[in-house]
């Protein structure tokens, strides 16, 4: 049987007690608990029990259940009812359960309203009054789970945990949670450390179930969750709700349901559940969830069976599931654009009114190169529109100034804005340099530019004329013909990748950075046909962006009335 100490334990999973607990308990114990407060609705309660297997059908009495935030009894009265259901059908007495349900609240009068609808239930249920006190006193405590988490192996851990950004939570407690849970980085929610404390405590097979806000997934204040995800545990469920009503108060979050046990990683379900799913009863909801196949979802309900999931801190793309499944499959047979092409960004000067000029006679010719700047691509091709980057850079570092006396007159006409930059004030010798180092051969090298912001995946040709600006990126690569790979890159299923890893902007704008650049996948070019490149090629020539999707569709085996399906479009 469970078993739950009253007295802290030395260790927790590893941590010394002594790095994590203050000397007293922290100022920002009791308001964390109203701050946070989001109450869940009782179908996603329903729904995210079955889907955990905390079901009286199973021998809860001898499992140890933990509610990290339990409020007001929104996720612990259900969960009582059930395990008094197994109780029942086991035939043990009331009093086998005393260990079997642990909850945690840092409210004393939420937890007070705990215990007493715990013991209103236990007595409807039949249990003396005596009993049921004293059950709905040693299952609900007025304790931090961050500082009590782990000294118990527990078989399931299921809630809702609050969210509060660390930023609201005085420095002294949130020192104490950064010290203890290193998954929380950067501008975190306090919730990343309930996933942590969460997943350390599990037995092996034991499941963590959350609603929680999904930002995680996809930030970076989110990586080194995931990569902990990935060392040890399954992504056994994945349920976005960014479309139902899961609360019972509005709230400026998009939720999903995460269904994580620890054991080896296999197949993911990943599903998403719009307003429909409140009418539909949640035993049959997570049976159709759980089920084989896609026949029998109810309206409103999608699903998908992704067979690997993501490694290591990459963001997981939370997309409709068919979109997300079919992502998975092309990054299983394809390479990615890196293992075949290199691709960077332009130049950061840190102060283009003084780098950049339109005046080739400004200072000495060699100082100055050709800079490709987004409009020059208008219309798919490079119309070099006369702009300069007067460059502190040759082919082996920052040039010496003494070296070319129209250059230096003119760096120091502007010396003092120019040390005022952060780059400046690093470098004192390098004050005239710009953030970023220029490698002058790429001029004279052939690439493609993709323009950062853009609603299209645009890939434009440079022969070798131009250097590009910082909101320009390139690809260059001695594997591809670069018009080949243009017409790749301008099909529909490359745009699709980008769509997958990115998030539009307002105005429906999309970020084509390098971090998503590099992972499109894209076939090995030798394996392409003469007549397949040939055909790219043209594609390309033109801008012909369906003729590129038919040939791409080709190669990748994927037809574009599906992918045309699985964005939505």
């Amino acid at each position: 049987m469970a078993h739950h100490q009253l007295s802290p334990p030395e260790t927790t999973q590893g941590i010394q007690l002594q790095l994590i607990a203050p000397t007293h308990q922290p100022a920002s114990a009791t308001p964390i608990g109203p701050k946070g407060v989001v109450y869940t609705k009782r179908w996603v309660v329903e729904l995210l029990l079955d889907l955990s297997g905390y079901c009286p059908d199973r021998n809860l009495v001898d499992a140890l259940a933990i509610e990290p935030a339990c409020g007001e009894g929104a996720f612990l009265v259900p969960m009582v009812e059930r395990l008094l259901q197994s109780c029942r059908n086991l035939g043990l007495p009331l009093a086998e359960c005393r260990k079997s349900l642990v909850a945690y609240e840092l409210n004393e009068t939420s937890a007070a309203r705990s215990r007493a609808l715990i013991r209103n239930i236990l007595v409807r249920h039949g249990a003396q009054p005596s009993l049921a006190s004293t059950l709905a006193d040693t299952w609900v405590f007025t304790r931090d789970y961050l500082l009590e988490a782990g000294h118990e192996p527990a078989d399931f851990i299921v809630g809702n945990p609050p969210y509060v950004r660390l930023e609201d939570i005085p420095e002294e407690t949130a020192s104490v949670y950064r010290n203890a849970y290193p998954t929380m980085r950067g501008r975190a929610d306090l919730y990343v450390a309930f996933f942590e404390a969460a997943l350390r405590q599990l037995k092996n097979h034991g499941t963590c179930a959350f609603i929680c806000a999904d930002r995680w997934m996809r930030n970076q204040y989110g990586a080194e969750l995931r990569k902990l995800i990935s060392s040890a545990y399954s992504v056994d469920m994945l349920v976005s709700m960014h479309h139902a009503n899961a609360f019972d108060d509005e709230v400026d979050a998009y939720p999903a349901i995460t269904v994580i046990r620890r054991k080896t990683q296999r197949s993911t379900i990943v599903a998403s559940a719009g307003q429909e799913a409140e009418t539909i009863q949640p035993l049959q909801l997570a049976t159709a969830l759980q089920g084989e196949g896609s026949l029998a979802l109810p309206a409103g309900i999608h699903k998908a069976v992704v067979n690997t999931w993501f490694k290591g801190p990459v963001p997981w793309p939370c997309h409709s599931p068919e979109q997300l499944a079919l992502l998975r499959q092309l990054e299983e047979r394809f390479p990615a654009l890196e293992m075949s092409a290199k691709v960077g960004i332009g130049v950061a000067t840190g102060n283009d009114r003084i780098y950049i000029t339109t005046n080739d006679a400004l200072v000495e010719s060699s100082r100055l190169l050709k800079l490709a700047v987004a409009k020059d691509l208008a219309g798919g091709t490079l119309h070099w529109s006369g702009h300069y980057l007067v460059s502190p850079w040759d082919e082996n570092g920052l040039v010496d100034l003494i070296d070319y006396p129209k250059l230096r007159a003119y760096y120091e006409q502007h010396a003092t804005e120019l040390k005022r930059r952060h780059t400046a004030e690093k470098s004192v010798i390098g004050w005239y340099k710009t953030i970023d180092r220029v490698n002058p051969s790429l001029t004279h090298t052939r690439k493609l530019f993709i323009p950062d912001i853009k609603n299209r995946l645009e890939p434009v040709l440079d022969e070798g004329e131009t250097y590009p600006h910082h909101n320009l990126y390139f690809i260059e690569s001695e594997e591809w013909d670069l018009e080949v790979l243009g017409g790749v890159l301008l099909s529909k299923f490359c745009q699709f990748f980008v769509e997958s890893y990115g998030v539009r902007m307002r105005g429906g704008y999309l970020r084509f950075q390098a971090q998503y650049l590099r992972r499109i996948r894209v076939p090995d070019p030798k394996t392409l046909s003469s007549t397949q490149s040939d055909e790219l090629r043209e594609a390309f020539r033109h801008r012909d962006r369906d003729r590129a999707t038919l040939m791409a569709g080709e190669i990748y085996g994927i037809s574009p009335r599906m992918m045309e399906a699985v964005l939505g479009h």
